[in-house]
């Protein structure tokens, strides 16, 4: 199998495109074949196969006709996680529950990008409602790492990434609420970027906790997921929660051209959980930062064991909430051996949510129970504003975080699926970006022992994309 794509940014695309090289026909084509010789790997529940040949002939034939008439992705082929919505299309969340289920709208994201004349190949696997950091809860069977059949790429989107690893798309859409974008782009060797909680509208996008999912992109280059930010951030009536903030020209604004000053957490690089060849890449990536010139240093941060809990308590407690309004009644699986009401919710939900969604659904509802809401809810709650003001305290006087994206390298196919508390703490990097709200970047640096892809992240203040983005460029 061809591991690395033909293109690995949308400029190389247009420019053969320009240059008559090639046309959008071609390279859908292109990506179709790989699609096909991929199918062991498990990424698509759906393939848009006609649609996306048939779109792309009519843009190669408006660019022949106009060749200015034509959108900013041009010649760009996404994928889409299985929890954004496109309209006349499945979206099923990876989930026996929505079995059937048509979106009769696309979410905001998808519309802004559609308009930009991207070209939709497909839908990819993800985790069960983006429950999930290793793709293994999905109802259509895990996603596989195309480094290594054998291994996870990650979740919950990890499929999102590994389309990309496996050169079956240029980019693909993912949801990142804990991580989810961020760890698999470190397992599958892309660029993960999740921008700050309501930079993009969450219309359309399934929800899993609301104060903490956000839209992002696994790409092969920084220069993309700048370009695909810019498009889809920005207001929307939609969304009550999406910033008013003016949306920079992020594609425009890649040359950092100064130092930076650096944090990162000793607490994180002296953690127990820390694979020594992962502490090793920090290691040297500061030591390389340093003779740039930049300005890197440790500073305390005390709730580094705090934030699972935390995060778990939270996010359990929205998912119940979120997922009350699947109950077999409007749409999506329903019972046939239900004989009363109550008889309906039970066997239709018991039916279509999958094991760890369950097990988060009866989590989240026992922690806002009466006699347990103060003690868990309440105090989780709480700690999140303490690791908020913290973060916040840093990133006055620093431009990034630098951390690990994942303690390890990805683990193999069901080495830990029966012992969900090791999953969880896989995301004990990741999940700060998300209880805070801030844009995160995860960057590949280099491969673990075994060869399997790694990948470190920074964090950034809010709305400091623009930063982000060009810092990560110049790595």
């Amino acid at each position: 199998m061809r591991m690395t794509p033909s293109y690995t940014s949308l400029r190389q695309v247009q420019a053969d495109l320009r240059a008559g090289i090639t046309t959008c026909e071609a390279i859908v084509s292109q990506y179709l074949t790989q699609i096909e010789a991929s199918r062991g790997l498990n990424i698509y529940i759906e393939v848009f196969a006609e649609e996306a040949l048939e779109k792309a002939r009519v843009l190669d034939a408006r660019f022949r006709e106009s060749p200015d008439a034509i959108g900013r992705l041009f010649g760009m082929v996404l994928s889409l996680k299985d929890v954004i919505c496109y309209e006349g299309h499945s979206a099923t969340a990876g989930s026996r529950i929505l079995t059937g289920f048509r979106s009769p709208y696309s979410a905001t994201a998808v519309e802004r990008l559609l308009a930009e004349d991207v070209i939709i190949i497909g839908r990819v696997n993800c985790d069960e409602f983006a429950m999930g950091s290793t793709n293994e809860t999905s109802c259509y069977g895990p996603t596989r790492n195309a480094a290594d059949e054998t291994r996870i790429p990650g979740g919950s989107s990890g499929a999102s990434a590994v389309a990309v690893q496996a050169g079956t798309c240029l980019a693909s859409l993912g949801s990142d609420t804990g991580g989810s974008v961020r760890q698999p782009a470190a397992f599958c060797g892309v660029v993960g970027m999740k921008p700050t909680y309501g930079r993009i509208s969450r219309h359309g996008l399934i929800a899993y906790g609301s104060s903490f999912d956000q839209i992002g992109t696994l790409t092969n280059s920084v220069e993309d997921a700048a370009l695909l930010l810019e498009i889809m951030a920005g207001k929307d009536e939609y969304d009550s929660t999406v910033s008013t903030q003016e949306v920079p020209a992020y594609s425009q604004q890649l040359n950092f051209g100064r130092k930076a000053k650096i944090a990162y957490f000793s607490a994180a690089l002296e953690h127990p959980s820390l694979a020594p060849d992962v502490k090793a890449a920090c290691d040297g990536l500061i030591v390389r930062l340093r003779a740039d010139g930049h300005e890197v240093e440790a500073v305390d941060f005390e709730y580094l064991d705090y934030i699972i809990p935390a995060y778990y308590v939270l996010t359990t407690a929205e998912a119940s909430s979120n997922l009350s309004r699947y109950d077999g009644v409007r749409y999506g699986h329903r019972s046939a051996e239900a004989r009363t009401l109550d008889e309906l919710y039970r066997k239709s939900r018991t039916e279509g949510f999958g094991a760890e969604v369950q097990r988060r659904i009866v989590l989240g509802t026992f922690v806002l129970s009466a006699g347990y809401y103060d003690a868990y809810y309440g105090k989780a709650q709480r700690v999140r504003r303490l690791i908020h003001d913290r973060t916040m305290e840093i990133l006055k006087t620093h431009d990034f975080i630098l951390l690990p994206a994942a303690p390890g390298g990805p683990w193999k196919l069901g080495e830990k699926i029966d012992d969900p508390v090791a999953v969880y703490l896989a995301d004990i990097f990741t999940v700060q970006a998300n209880m805070v709200g801030i844009p995160a970047i995860c960057v590949p640096v280099g491969t673990h022992a075994d060869g399997m892809p790694l990948g470190i992240q920074f964090m950034a203040g809010k709305f400091c994309e623009s930063d982000l983005l060009a810092f990560a460029q110049t790595l």
